[in-house]
């Protein structure tokens, strides 16, 4: 099987074989249009190969390796000893995926396949980035609620729909880009356990970033207080040193253009009324 996939301006190939079925979220992002620029092929093997070039970076679920300025990872699952595949840069616009058959049995789960993908070093090199945040629309404008996980994104997301009637596009990531001078927040195939996976691109009108409280209190932030409050919410490879730094330099960018806010608040709709005046006011 082929398909043609376009996530923000990113459009890709990718290769696999028939015992292999992509989660519904990625396929919401195939597309008809445009030529891809990038080669994913991914074969099934009965044991993973050896890796390509020095080790450059290691946590519990995954090892990367360094070549001749491209990279090779192994890739697993917390708490499992084996690997589940192998991905290698090949050249600058291919990628080989090699997965152990014994482990494909997760694949259908989100994470799991587009990690195979290493979707962030391509994005990155596109002047994008990957927020954790519930991304709402409203009024035609997209709202970030991003804040560590179990801090209450969806809750607040699912607020502004019952008290605002806001949509939400997704209830876990977004892709930010800044397209012909504005901002976007763009759909992501990953959502997390909320479920809510939407293709949509959607101008950026704020950023929230959340703490829970007794009261609801609201209060836009520098851009020396919003940048490590974001940075920590962004998807970095931290091991890559013009990444990190490309990476800020964005974030940067973004505080410079978006206004970030720190909403300290309950679960009620005083909360969402506290955010929405001050929104209006802007």
């Amino acid at each position: 099987m082929k398909h043609n996939f376009l996530i923000g301006d990113f459009c890709f190939s990718l290769e696999y074989p028939e015992e292999i079925t992509p989660p519904p979220n990625l396929m919401k992002f195939k597309t008809e249009e445009g030529e891809p620029e990038y080669a994913y092929v991914i074969d099934l093997a009965e044991a993973l190969p050896a890796a390509k070039g020095q080790l450059i970076a290691q946590r519990g679920d995954i090892e990367i390796y360094g070549h001749d300025g491209l990279e090779s990872r192994y890739l697993g699952v917390k708490g499992r000893d084996e690997y589940y595949a192998y991905y290698e840069e090949v050249s600058d616009n291919q990628a080989q995926i090699i997965l152990n058959r014994s482990g494909i049995q997760d694949l259908h789960i989100d994470p799991v396949f587009t990690s195979l993908l290493a979707l962030e070093r391509r994005l990155v090199l596109k002047d994008a980035l990957i927020l954790h945040c519930a991304y709402v629309e409203y009024q035609g404008k997209a709202i970030l609620f991003s804040a560590p996980s179990e801090t209450g994104k969806t809750t607040q997301a699912n607020l502004w729909e019952k008290y605002r009637g806001s949509a939400t596009i997704n209830g876990d990531k977004a892709l930010l880009q800044c397209i012909d001078g504005q901002w976007t927040a763009q759909g992501w195939p990953v959502c997390g356990t909320s479920e809510i996976c939407n293709n949509k691109a959607v101008p950026i009108g704020a950023i929230v970033m959340l703490s829970q409280g007794k009261t609801n209190t609201v209060k836009q932030l520098g851009a020396f207080q919003a940048f490590p409050q974001l940075y920590s919410q962004i998807t970095v490879n931290t091991w890559n040193r013009s990444f990190v730094e490309k990476n800020m330099d964005l974030i940067g960018q973004l505080t410079g253009e978006i206004p970030v806010y720190h909403l300290s608040c309950t679960i009620s709709e005083q909360a969402v009324a506290c955010l929405e005046q001050v929104l209006v006011e802007v």
